[in-house]
């Protein structure tokens, strides 16, 4: 299993950007994919999630209204749309993968990680 997680870079506060994660070796549409990130010094935090069929999402109080998770079954591919980004978003973003058809926020949950894409947001 891979998963390619893409789409970072340096964004001035107030910006956007739009990662994606791109999977092989699972069938995609079986698979709850969620978004985590991690800060210098800080513990992985859960993000945003979306069930396997896409129906429920969940997302991180503090990206709430900000940041919408999708996913494009047909490609094996989940994307985190990130707007109105502020310097404490800023981390290196992880994708992972967990069978299942619900919603889960702890990392523990997850079964398989990809190698993450670092977003910094300057002020």
């Amino acid at each position: 299993v891979q998963l390619q997680a893409s789409g970072g870079g340096l964004v001035q506060a107030g910006g956007s950007l739009r990662l994606s994660c791109a999977a092989s070796g699972l069938t995609f549409g079986l698979y709850t994919m969620g978004w985590f990130r991690q800060a210098p010094g800080k513990e992985r935090a859960f993000v945003a999630t979306i069930s396997a069929s896409g129906r429920n999402t969940d997302y991180a109080d503090s990206v709430k209204g900000r940041f919408t998770i999708s996913r494009d079954n047909a490609k094996n591919t989940v994307y985190l749309q990130m707007n109105d980004l502020t310097p404490e978003d800023t981390a290196v973003y992880y994708c992972a993968a967990k069978t299942g058809g619900t919603t889960y926020s702890a990392p523990s949950d997850y079964t398989f990680w990809g190698q993450g894409t670092l977003v910094t947001v300057s002020s």
